[in-house]
């Protein structure tokens, strides 16, 4: 399951194939022989041989090509067995700073090295200058074929990210802050098993957004954390708050038999994320200063590196860092206690303060609310000028108009005239909401969209939402779902594929 060979129709060129590996959280094991577990950290080195015209690629500090065939790779930093990674493919690189490129397909390079061109450099310099050196020599990225199921993943030295990151006006650069947070948070100290995966992800959430608020500003981070609360609100009514899936520590039980454990990949959601997010900005708040919290993730980061840990090293390095919090007795201050907030499923105790969010999206708000009338008040409507707004500020506005939809007759077609720059957007974001908008408002006149965006692009997050919308909505969208998924299924994710068949009541093959 590990390996994923892809033919070349699920490539961006379509003329050969090509072939990646993704290792988190427990798959390397079908790759490679190892110990498959956070817990254990090696270095590793790797030979590498390809047909000729291809080229490969590893998460390895080092690497040099032999002869035309033969790759050599060595990672010099010990890193658990999940973060080894290897792609070969048609692929090219180009420099966009002083120790990173890009690399990608031919028809793709052009359009990755104008969208991240100098951009990594002042990521990885805010993130050195917050939680010290970087470590691994090189930050490349690797733009995935268009079916990469996932939005990114941290390999150390080479992150795979998808291709729907190029919307060719950089509106969506900011989101590999997650991944080069990930660097030290995660790659550098590590969680020693997947049922603390929030100590990787929460403190990432953390890491990029203290990053994004010294690149963009605090209003536009707290706005891009509201977007994450929402999600987190989705999940959990989703799931019911008290599932156990809704804690930070997770039993990964074995299953009804020695041999079946539990995959922690069935256990992927939100909540380490966002709920980890919370759970970090409430130690800062007991801190209550930003500049020693700041100096105290880059002491964690310097005393846990290139370790294996659990949550309870870092509570217990917290509390010897800060004495006097240790002897105020804040682990076990009632109704937040350390120990509640890992154990107990359910909403955060805690909600970092984004009210610095509401001067962007009260405009979005308001401008939502006139689109929603029965008779629209142009006049208004046109006094507002979202030229300038961001993309946060933008998804936001039309998570708010899909809320309100189905939009008075009329309504979604005159919005789509008047901001082009929406209804015409590259922004993978603004897409998949857009065409949701399309799907719940029946406007067939654009259904051609959705399609477009279909066959664009496979990664799951925009595939299955829109196949749900078709599925749920008149017999137009649902006879588009069926034309679009018999036409895009061979350039889809097996996985995906499976995912899709299920939403439309198809076969799934075993």
């Amino acid at each position: 399951p590990q390996v994923c060979w892809l033919s070349p129709e699920q490539t961006a060129g379509k003329q050969k194939p090509f072939m990646y590996t993704q290792g988190q959280a427990v798959l390397n094991r079908s790759f490679f022989p190892c110990f498959d577990t956070p817990s254990v950290k090696c270095t590793y080195s790797a030979t590498v041989e390809v047909p000729e015209g291809f080229t490969a690629v590893m998460s390895a500090t080092s690497w040099e090509k032999t002869n035309d065939n033969t790759f050599v790779f060595k990672m010099s930093q010990p890193i658990p067995s999940y973060l080894i990674a290897l792609a070969v493919g048609d692929i090219v690189s180009a420099e966009v700073g002083p120790r990173s490129r890009v690399w990608a397909e031919p028809c793709l390079i052009e359009a990755a090295k104008k969208e991240y061109d100098g951009v990594i450099e002042e990521f990885l310099v805010v993130g050195e200058k917050l939680f010290g050196p970087y470590v691994w020599g090189r930050y490349d990225i690797l733009f995935m074929p268009p079916s990469f199921p996932f939005g990114g993943m941290e390999n150390p030295c080479l992150t795979f990210v998808t291709p729907c990151l190029l919307a060719g006006d950089r509106s969506l650069v900011d989101v590999i802050i997650h991944e080069i947070s990930h660097s030290w948070f995660g790659n550098l100290v590590t969680n020693a098993t997947w049922g603390e995966f929030w100590l990787n992800e929460g403190f990432t959430m953390y890491a990029q957004r203290r990053i994004s608020t010294e690149v963009y500003g605090l209003p536009y981070t707290c706005l891009e954390a509201a977007t994450g609360r929402a999600l987190l609100r989705q999940h959990m009514d989703n799931t019911g708050e008290d599932h156990p899936l809704n804690k930070l520590r997770v039993i990964i039980e074995p299953g009804f038999s020695l041999f079946l454990g539990v995959n922690p990949d069935d256990t992927y959601n939100e909540t380490p994320y966002e709920k980890g997010y919370c759970f970090v900005s409430y130690l800062a708040h007991l801190v209550g200063d930003q500049s020693k919290f700041d100096a105290f993730l880059q002491a964690y980061v310097n005393r846990f590196k290139f370790q294996s840990i659990t949550a309870d090293d870092t509570l217990g390095f917290f509390l010897e860092y800060f004495p006097e919090l240790k002897e105020k007795g804040v682990d076990s201050i009632p109704g937040f206690e350390f120990e509640r907030w890992l154990n107990t499923p359910g909403w955060p105790p805690y909600l970092p303060d984004l009210s610095p969010g509401q001067q962007l999206m009260k405009p979005a708000d308001a401008l939502a609310e006139l689109w929603a009338a029965d008779s629209l008040n142009m006049d208004a409507i046109e006094a507002v000028d979202i030229t300038a707004w961001r993309v946060y500020q933008l998804i936001y506005f039309l998570d708010q108009v899909l809320e309100k939809s189905p939009l008075p007759e009329g309504n979604v077609e005159r919005l789509s005239k008047m901001y082009p720059k929406i209804s015409k957007a590259q922004n993978a974001e603004l897409r998949l909401r857009w065409c949701q908008i399309i799907l719940k408002n029946n406007v067939e006149a654009e259904y051609s969209k959705v399609k477009d965006f279909l066959h664009s692009q496979g990664k799951q997050k925009y595939t299955l939402p829109l196949y749900r919308a078709m599925w749920g909505g008149s017999e137009s969208a649902r006879a588009l779902a069926m034309e679009t998924f018999s036409a895009t299924a061979p350039q889809l994710h097996v996985n995906v594929q499976n995912y899709v068949k299920k939403i439309l009541g198809l076969e799934v093959a075993e």
